[in-house]
C-alpha cells in the first residue's frame, strides 16, 4: 500500500474540545492513521500529523479541514504564529511507495474540492503550485488573514489558484501543497529580554536572508522565553545538526547561550541518526547499522511483483485477465509518466515543457488508479460468485438470487469498463509522448501505446463477458457498447504512436 503523510496546521491552539472534534474527523476516514496531534497556545496553532493511502488522504485532509471551517472564526485568533486560515496550510509528503506527483496531484484535487465546496480560497504551494511566485508559504501568507481580506478580491495577483475571489468571512483562506518531508525545529535562548536575540539570529539562519539553505526562521517570545522557530524544509541540504550548530554559535556571539530545543511533530530517524553520528564523531556511519532498520527489512510484507505472477499462475480464479490488465495498463501508464520526465528540463523539448509536466502528473493518477483497479477487479468477481451460491429452493430466494446476480454482474462489467476509459486515457497519452517527447524514449512511448491498446481490449473482453452472463442482458447492452468504442479509441492512438515510433527508427 502506498502511504502519503499530511500535516495540516489549524489555527486552534486554546480550545482542547475544537482541536478533539477536528482530530477526530480526520480519524474517522477509513484507513487513516494520527501519528501526531501538537498543540501551542502561544502560537494559537494545533499541527496534526496523520499518514493515509493515496487514495483517501484527500477526503481525510478536507474532513479536518471542513471542520476546522466550522468551528474556527479567524476574527476572533491571535497568537505568535503567522496564519491566512482556519486551515492555515495543509501539506502532503510522500512516504515509501508514493511519489511528489501523488502528492502534487492530491494538493489540487483537495485545492479544487475546498475551493468549491466550503467556498474557501486556495492557493498551492511548493512542488504543487502553479505559479512561482507561490512557491514560497511566506510570500502567500504575507500580511496573514487581516490583509487578506482586504487584498483578496482586488489585487490581480492575489487571485486564488481555486475556489471564490474572496476570503471566506470566518475561515480565511488555505494553502495547500506537496512538499518534502519538513522539521519543526525550535531552538529556545533563555528569557523573553533575549528576544532581540533571538530575532538577530533567526536572520542570520534562515535562507531568505543569506543563511542556511531551505531553512525558514522567526525570532519570537514564547511562554516568557525568546525561541528562535524554524522550519527545516530540505534535510539533505541543511540538516538538523547543521541548524542547531549555526543557532548556538550566532547566539553566542552575541552573549547568549541556547538553553534547550523541541521538535514539534514527528521527524525522520535518519535525521536523529545523523545528528547523534556527528555529536559521536562516527565518520563510519550508516543507517544500515541500525538493529530495528535491518529486523524491518525482514519483517517487511506487502505484494511483490514475482508474487501476483505466481498468483495469476495458479489455479485460483482471482486474480485473473481482468487484474492482468489493469496491472498492464498501469505499466503503460509508467512508461508515459518515465518518458515525459526525460523530456521535461531539456532545452530541445521547451516548447512542450508544460505540456508535459501536466501529462506526467496525469499519468501518475494512471497509474494509481489502475493498480487500484487490479485489486478491485479480484473483489468484484468475488462477489459474483457468492451471489451464485445464494438459495434459490423458493419462488421469492430465485427472485432474489436473480437480482443479487444482476447486480454484481453489473459492478463486475463496470469495474473493467473503468480500466478500459483509462487505459485508452494512457494510449492518448503514449501517442503525445511518442510524437512530441524526448525522441530517445520514443520506442518506451511506443511500447506504453501497445501495452494501453492490450489492456483496453482485454478490459473490453470482460466488460462483455459479464454482460452476456447478466439475466437482463439490455441493462448491460450500453456498457459493451462502450467498452467496444473505447477499443476504437485506444486502437486508433496506439496506431499514432507506432506511426510516431517509426519515424524515429
Amino acid at each position: 500500500m502506498s502511504l502519503v503523510e499530511c500535516v495540516p496546521n489549524f489555527s486552534e491552539g486554546r480550545r482542547p474540545e475544537v482541536i478533539a472534534a477536528i482530530r477526530d474527523a480526520i480519524a474517522a476516514v477509513e484507513g487513516t492513521v494520527i501519528l501526531d496531534v501538537s498543540s501551542d497556545p502561544s502560537h494559537n496553532r494545533t499541527v496534526v500529523t496523520f499518514v493515509a493511502p493515496v487514495a483517501s488522504a484527500a477526503n481525510a485532509a478536507f474532513a479536518g479541514i471542513a471542520k476546522a471551517a466550522a468551528l474556527i472564526d479567524l476574527n476572533n485568533h491571535s497568537g505568535e504564529h503567522p496564519r491566512i486560515g482556519a486551515t492555515d496550510v495543509c501539506p502532503f509528503i510522500p512516504l515509501e511507495g508514493a511519489s511528489m506527483e501523488d502528492c502534487i496531484v492530491l494538493a489540487r484535487t483537495l485545492g479544487e474540492r475546498v475551493g468549491k465546496e466550503l467556498s474557501i480560497p486556495v492557493f498551492l504551494y511548493e512542488r504543487a503550485a502553479a505559479r512561482p511566485d507561490r512557491t514560497n508559504l511566506a510570500d502567500i501568507r504575507r500580511g496573514e488573514f487581516e490583509l487578506a481580506k482586504s487584498e483578496i478580491g482586488t489585487h490581480p495577483n492575489r487571485v486564488p489558484d481555486f475556489g471564490p475571489n474572496a476570503v471566506h468571512p470566518t475561515a480565511g483562506a488555505t494553502v495547500i501543497g506537496a512538499r518534502p518531508f519538513l522539521v519543526a525545529f525550535n531552538v529556545y535562548l533563555g528569557g523573553k529580554e533575549n528576544l532581540h536575540v533571538a530575532k538577530s539570529v533567526a536572520k542570520a539562519v534562515r535562507g531568505s536572508s543569506g543563511g542556511l539553505k531551505g531553512v525558514k526562521g522567526l525570532g519570537m517570545e514564547v511562554d516568557g522565553q525568546a525561541q528562535v522557530s524554524m522550519n527545516l524544509v530540505d534535510l539533505d541540504t541543511t540538516p538538523l545538526h547543521r541548524a542547531y550548530e549555526m543557532v548556538r554559535m550566532e547566539a553566542e556571539s552575541l552573549g547568549v547561550t541556547p538553553t534547550w530545543s523541541e521538535i514539534v511533530g514527528l521527524v525522520p530517524e535518519r535525521a536523529l541518526f545523523e545528528a547523534a553520528a556527528r555529536h559521536l564523531r562516527w565518520r563510519t556511519f550508516t543507517p544500515d547499522l541500525v538493529l530495528e532498520r535491518q529486523v524491518r527489512k525482514v519483517a517487511a510484507g506487502g505484494e511483490s511483483l514475482s508474487g501476483f505472477v505466481a498468483d495469476v499462475a495458479s489455479s485460483a480464479p482471482v486474480p485473473g485477465g481482468g487484474s492482468v490488465v489493469a496491472h498492464i495498463g498501469s505499466l503503460g501508464a509508467a512508461l508515459v509518466q518515465m518518458v515525459a520526465g526525460l523530456t521535461i528540463g531539456r532545452k530541445k523539448y521547451a516548447a512542450v515543457e508544460s505540456e508535459m509536466k501536466e501529462l506526467a502528473l496525469r499519468a501518475t493518477h494512471l497509474v494509481r488508479r489502475l493498480s487500484e483497479l487490479k485489486n478491485e477487479d479480484a473483489a468484484a468477481y468475488t462477489l459474483v460468485s457468492n451471489t451464485y451460491k445464494l438459495p434459490k429452493e423458493s419462488l421469492e430466494q430465485q427472485h432474489s438470487r436473480d437480482a443479487a446476480i444482476q447486480s454484481a454482474l453489473v459492478t463486475a462489467a463496470e469495474v473493467p469498463l473503468e480500466t478500459a476509459r483509462w487505459c485508452a486515457e494512457v494510449a492518448t497519452l503514449a501517442a503525445i509522448c511518442a510524437e512530441k517527447g524526448n525522441t530517445n524514449a520514443a520506442s518506451d512511448a511506443g511500447v506504453a501505446a501497445l501495452l494501453a491498446e492490450a489492456g483496453c481490449r482485454g478490459a473490453a473482453y470482460n466488460v462483455r463477458i459479464n454482460v452476456s452472463a447478466m439475466p437482463d442482458k439490455a441493462a448491460g447492452a450500453s456498457l459493451a457498447a462502450e467498452a467496444e468504442r473505447l477499443v476504437a479509441t485506444a486502437g486508433t492512438h496506439a496506431k499514432r504512436a507506432a506511426a510516431a515510433v517509426e519515424a524515429h527508427l
